[in-house]
């Protein structure tokens, strides 16, 4: 049996497979990001959610052959490595487990291990991929000088041309009109006292805005359109950036696979990033994610246990998660 763990900003997510493609439990908890909650509290938050996952599925910890947690930040502070390292070794003495970035989740998942590259485009952005055995990340470096084609990125770019569609600069469009009604403010300035003021710039929040830019862009406003295109272009960069590094064969097909809320925008962005990696190499197969990262999270765990679940198990897991995670 093996655990998946799929850390994010917001919430944890736990998952217990059987080496037959079973999915034997599932649990969510709150955020595991050392950033957030100090590495005591990811400490707790990865412990208790272990014991609620396999008393929900019955089965002790010493039937457990090995689990992978995926986790916020992992790898982006050296320093802090080593105790992320070690947040589960009271719960696996043994090392039968390993931490890593939860971009690997979201490859995992969407690809189920196989050569190929997942772009991540939530609150943030960055793909990771692996090729022959050789893995690598790209993007990834935060809201002040990268995650370009984020969430955050696209509220930002929204935000900046509302405020030159108030102050002529630009004419307006839907898009002015649909940040009027989201903000409900007296004055357009009132805005950028809600957005330094009340949400000191808080990163969800501001990416939570891609939304409406997501209803302007489908309302036909073309300036809105066109912060999606410049954003499928910025995603494109990443893939291809990543495949250069994996040194895939030219001419070779790679998978390209997807994860993340700014892809909720359906053809909005999916249109242009299609076109835009056509542009860059013209052999990408976009795949649609067959699993969710927490499941990913799972399957690498087998991997890392020299298991490598067959076609027949991955029915199995589809037809499970389908079924008790809807």
């Amino acid at each position: 049996m093996y655990i998946g763990v799929d850390g994010g900003g917001t919430k944890t997510a736990f998952a217990l497979v059987s080496a037959e493609g079973r999915l034997l439990a599932t649990h969510t908890a709150a955020t595991c990001s050392h950033l957030s909650v100090g590495l005591d509290g990811a400490k707790a938050v990865l412990e208790q959610g272990v014991k609620a996952l396999l008393a929900r599925a019955h089965v002790p910890l010493a039937k457990v052959t090995h689990a992978f947690f995926g986790l916020p930040t992992y790898g982006e502070d050296s320093a802090v490595t080593p105790l992320l390292d070690a947040l589960p070794i009271d719960l696996f003495p043994l090392g039968n487990y390993r931490c890593d970035n939860d971009m690997i989740n979201a490859w995992a998942g969407s690809l189920c291990c196989q050569d190929g590259i997942n772009i991540i485009a939530g609150t943030g952005s960055m793909t990771y991929g692996e090729n022959a055995g050789r893995g690598a990340r790209c993007g990834g470096w935060g809201e002040l000088f990268g995650d370009e084609g984020s969430a955050y990125w696209i509220g930002r770019a929204g935000l900046a041309l509302f405020s030159k569609m108030s102050d002529g600069r630009v004419p307006r469009s839907q898009l002015y009109t649909i940040f009027r009604d989201y903000f409900g403010r007296a004055s357009d300035l009132d805005i950028s006292g809600v957005v330094l003021g009340e949400w000191k710039g808080e990163r969800n929040r501001i990416a939570a805005l891609c939304q409406e830019v997501s209803i302007a862009a489908e309302a036909g406003d073309l300036l809105a359109q066109g912060i999606f295109n410049e954003a499928a272009a910025e995603l494109a960069d990443i893939v291809d950036s990543t495949r250069r590094t994996l040194a895939f064969k030219e001419g070779q097909v790679v998978a390209v696979s997807y994860s993340g809320g700014v892809f909720a925008a359906g053809e909005i962005v999916f249109k242009p990033f299609k076109l835009a990696l056509a542009e860059r190499y013209g052999h990408y197969e976009l795949a649609v994610p067959r699993f969710s990262p927490a499941l990913g999270a799972a399957i690498y765990a087998a991997r890392l246990a020299g298991v490598r679940l067959d076609e027949s198990a991955l029915s199995f897991l589809a037809y499970d998660s389908e079924r008790l995670v809807g």
